[in-house]
């Protein structure tokens, strides 16, 4: 099978596997290559997968849509991060969550104060001469 991992600005993974496993909704599942075509919603967690050589690999993926159709298997998420070994991948999402976290922060912070000007003005405005 064909295992292509999409993220909104590139493509994360793209190789030959013969096992994917990921996590739904409803629990983990494990996809082989004669596997019934298949669509479901991802939670964020791990996905693994064992390709051509026998070696396995991971990623975290933030959620996201897995689709299997025939020989390929495409997984399109909003963020993920590859990883050798589990405790490297921890320490990876662990890291650009704080980072991705510190952003939002930042965002909202600058939000607020885009409002709180809005209103001021819109004060201003009302103000009788």
């Amino acid at each position: 099978m064909q295992l292509k991992v999409l993220l909104p600005t590139r493509v994360l993974v793209d190789c030959e596997v013969n096992k994917v496993i990921a996590e739904a909704e409803d629990g983990s599942f494990c996809l082989l290559p004669r596997h019934v075509d298949f669509v479901t919603a991802l939670v964020p967690g791990l996905l693994t997968y064992v390709d051509d050589g026998g070696a396995e690999g991971c990623l975290a993926v933030d959620g996201g849509i897995l689709v299997k159709s025939g020989g390929m298997v495409r997984v399109s998420t909003r963020d993920g991060v590859v990883g050798e070994q589990l405790e490297q991948l921890r320490a990876l999402v662990e890291e650009r969550f704080a980072r991705q976290e510190e952003l939002e922060r930042r965002a909202r912070g600058a939000l607020a104060r885009l409002e709180a000007s809005a209103l001021r003005r819109f004060m201003q405005v009302e103000e009788p001469r």
